[in-house]
C-alpha cells in the first residue's frame, strides 16, 4: 500500500482516492483525517492539520523564527527562484516548508515540527534547516520533547551547498538533545527522502511511519536511471522499512497521536518544562544556541597561526584570489582520471600506513578506504573515498560510490580515533553515495545521518579536504570537520549538475546552466563560508604534479592539525558546531 492524494471531483464536496477511486464525502474524509475508509490510502495532510492533529486542544503556540535571506545564490532556471517561491507561499499560506509549535501530546510538554510536501516539496534549505535548529534548541532550553514529522524530496537544489550543510547543522542539533537526555520522535510520511531522510528524520530516538509512507536516499526513478535495477514490490515503503529494521513501527494516522502520548509518557524527562527567564525572550536565531555556545562572527575560523598555512600561496582565504572560472569545465575537471585519487596522497603524506577494512556488521565497502598512520611524526586516522585511474578500477571500487557499509567502516574507525585521541583526517572524492537497491535495502540514509552526529560531537580534530568530487550527502557523510578544504578544481555540490538539470530545466543539455548556477566552484564556496580554504593546484591540475600538491596538501594539514590539537575537546567541538550553526542562519533584518 502506498500513500496517496486525494482529487476533488467538480468540488470540494466529494474526492476520489487515487488508491480505490472511491468517492468520498468531504465531511468523511475530514473525520477519518484524510483517511480512505474503503483502503486505507493516507491523504498528504498540510502541515497546518498536523499541528492540529498531534497537539492537545488549545495548547498549541507556534514557533516564531526569523527566516534566512531567501536566494542566497540568485538561483534562476526557467523561472526565478524567487517566483517559484512566492508562488509556494501564495499557494500553501506558509512562510516556508516547514512550521513548529510548542504544546502538549497527552499532557507531555513538546515542540512539534511538521513540513510540508505542497511547499516545494517540502525541500530542505536554509529557512526550514533554521527552523528545526531552532525548534531543537527551545526544545533544549525549555526540556521538552522533540517530534518531528517528515515530508520531503531532500535538499532544495536552489540553494545549493547552503542546502547541503543544513543537514549537518539539524544532526548536531539533535546531538545536543540526545547529550540532555530529551527525547526524540520522527513521523515518517509519504514521500521522505535525500538529505532530509539522511539528517534529521532518521536520527531519532523513535521513527514510526504511516502505513505506506516511503523513505529513502535515493529515489526509486534515480536509482533505476541510474544504475537500471528493476525495483522490488512494495520498496521503500514503511512495510519494507520495518522489515528491513529501519523504523521501529508502522502507526496509522488515526493511533498517531494516542502512540505519541504512549512514548512521551514513557520516555519524556520527569520535571516539567523550563519557561524562560523573566525579562529573557524566548530562543531565537539572532540570539546565541540555547546550547550555551556563543555564536561565532562572520569571519571564517580559518587558521592564524603556523607560517606554513600562512605564507601567500599556501591556501587561499579569500574569494578575490581565485581565479573566475567556467563551473562546469571545474567539474569535468574534477572527474579526469588523471586527477589524483585518495590513495594517491594517502601513499605520498602518511607513513606507516596500515588500511584496515570493514565495518564489523557484515560489510567493507570498497569505494572507502581508511586506516592509521603518522604525518609529520603525529599518528593519525585517515578516511578516503577511492575511485580509480581506468574502467578497471572504477568498477572495483564501485565507482567511488559508498555503501551503507563505507560509512559504518568509516564510523568505525572515527570512533576508533576518539578512544585513542588522535585527530581525523578525510579525503572526500565521490559523486555521490550509491543508489542501488542493496543500499536502501542496508539503510543508507540512517548511515549517513549517523556519521552526521558522529562527527558533529567528535572529540578530536577533524580535517577534510575535497579533493575533486564532492557529491551531496555522500560527500558530506564525511566532511562535517574543524577545517574543511577543497583544491582548486574540486567541486561539492547538494546534486550534480546533470540531476539539476533533468529536475528543473528538463533538459540534460542544459548541465552547464545547472553548474553555474548551483555554485559549485572554490570560489563561490569560499565566499559563502561552506569551505574555510581552498588549496591552489598548479596549471593543467593537481595531475600535473602530484607530488607536489601532496607535499602542498601534507604541509597544511599538518599545520591545520597542530593549531587544532592545542584546543581542549570541549571547546574543539564547541567550536566545530558553531561553524556548521551559522550556515544559512543570518537573518532577514531591517
Amino acid at each position: 500500500m502506498t500513500a496517496t492524494t486525494l482529487r476533488p471531483v467538480t468540488n470540494a464536496s466529494w474526492w476520489r482516492c487515487d488508491g480505490c477511486g472511491y468517492l468520498l464525502y468531504a465531511k468523511r474524509l475530514a473525520r477519518s483525517h484524510g483517511v480512505c475508509p474503503e483502503c486505507g490510502h493516507h491523504r498528504r495532510m498540510p502541515a497546518i492539520e498536523r499541528l492540529e492533529l498531534l497537539l492537545d486542544p488549545g495548547t498549541a503556540e507556534p514557533l516564531d523564527v526569523p527566516y534566512p535571506a531567501d536566494d542566497p545564490l540568485g538561483f534562476t532556471d526557467t523561472r526565478p527562484y524567487r517566483e517559484r517561491l512566492a508562488e509556494a507561499r501564495a499557494r500553501s499560506g506558509l512562510a516556508e516548508a516547514a512550521i513548529a509549535a510548542r504544546g502538549l501530546i497527552g499532557g507531555v510538554p513538546a515542540m512539534v515540527v511538521a513540513m510540508e510536501f505542497g511547499f516545494l516539496g517540502g525541500s530542505l534549505g536554509a529557512a526550514v534547516g533554521e527552523l528545526i535548529t531552532v525548534a531543537a534548541e527551545t526544545a533544549l532550553a525549555e526540556r521538552r520533547a522533540l517530534v518531528i514529522v517528515a515530508a520531503s524530496g531532500g535538499a532544495r537544489m536552489q540553494e545549493g551547498a547552503i542546502a547541503l550543510m543544513q543537514m549537518a547543522k539539524t544532526s548536531q542539533a539533535l546531538l545536543a538533545l540526545d547529550e540532555a537526555g530529551l527525547p526524540t520522535v520522527s513521523v515518517i510520511t509519504d514521500p521522505t527522502y535525500g538529505g532530509v531522510a539522511a539528517s534529521f528524520a532518521t536520527l531519532c530516538d523513535v521513527i514510526v511511519a504511516e502505513p505506506g509512507a516511503r523513505m529513502g536516499f535515493a529515489g526509486p526513478r534515480v536509482i533505476e536511471r541510474t544504475i537500471g535495477e528493476k525495483l522490488p514490490p512494495g520498496f521503500q515503503t514503511a512495510e519494507f522499512l520495518l522489515r528491513h529494521g529501519q523504523i521501529d513501527a508502522i502507526t496509522s494516522r488515526n493511533e498517531l497521536r494516542p502512540t505519541l502520548r504512549r512514548l512521551l509518557r514513557a520516555l519524556a524527562p520527569a520535571q516539567p518544562p523550563r519557561p524562560p527567564a523573566p525579562g529573557h525572550p524566548r530562543p531565537s536565531p539572532s540570539r546565541p544556541p540555547a546550547s550555551g555556545c556563543p555564536r561565532p562572527s562572520p569571519v571564517r575560523p580559518y587558521p592564524s597561526g603556523p607560517a606554513a598555512v600562512e605564507r601567500p600561496g599556501a591556501v587561499v582565504t579569500e574569494p578575490s584570489r581565485l581565479p573566475a572560472a567556467d563551473p562546469y569545465e571545474i567539474v569535468r575537471s574534477a572527474r579526469s582520471l588523471d586527477r589524483p585519487t585518495a590513495l594517491d596522497y594517502v601513499h605520498r603524506l602518511v607513513d606507516d600506513f596500515e588500511e584496515l577494512h570493514g565495518d564489523r556488521l557484515g560489510g567493507d565497502c570498497p569505494a572507502t578506504v581508511g586506516g592509521v598512520g603518522t604525518l609529520d611524526g603525529q599518528p593519525l586516522v585517515v578516511i578516503g573515498q577511492q575511485k580509480g585511474h581506468d574502467a578497471a578500477e572504477l568498477r572495483e571500487r564501485n565507482f567511488g560510490m559508498p555503501v551503507p557499509a563505507g560509512y559504518r567502516k568509516a564510523a568505525r574507525l572515527m570512533r576508533l580515533a576518539a578512544k585513542l585521541g588522535i585527530p581525523v583526517l578525510t579525503l572526500v572524492d565521490t559523486g555521490g553515495a550509491y543508489p542501488g537497491v542493496s543500499a536502501e535495502r542496508e539503510g543508507q540514509a540512517v548511515a549517513i545521518a549517523e556519521n552526521l552526529r558522529l562527527m558533529a560531537g567528535l572529540p578530536v580534530p577533524i580535517v577534510s579536504v575535497v579533493i575533486s568530487e564532492g557529491g551531496s550527502g555522500g560527500a558530506l557523510g564525511l566532511a562535517v570537520a574543524d577545517r574543511v578544504l577543497m583544491l582548486s578544481n574540486a567541486v561539492y555540490s547538494v546534486i550534480s549538475p546533470e540531476g539539476c538539470a533533468a529536475i528543473l530545466w528538463r533538459d540534460g543539455t542544459a548541465a552547464p546552466r545547472a553548474a553555474r548556477a548551483l555554485g559549485l566552484d572554490a570560489r563561490e564556496l569560499l565566499a559563502r563560508g561552506v569551505v574555510d580554504a581552498v588549496l591552489p593546484e598548479p596549471d593543467g591540475g593537481a595531475q600535473a604534479d602530484i607530488d607536489g600538491t601532496a607535499r602542498l596538501l601534507g604541509e597544511v594539514v599538518g599545520a591545520t592539525l597542530a593549531e587544532l590539537r592545542a584546543l581542549p575537546a570541549e571547546e574543539l567541538t564547541a567550536r566545530r558546531k558553531a561553524r556548521f550553526r551559522r550556515i544559512g542562519s543570518q537573518a532577514v533584518t531591517g
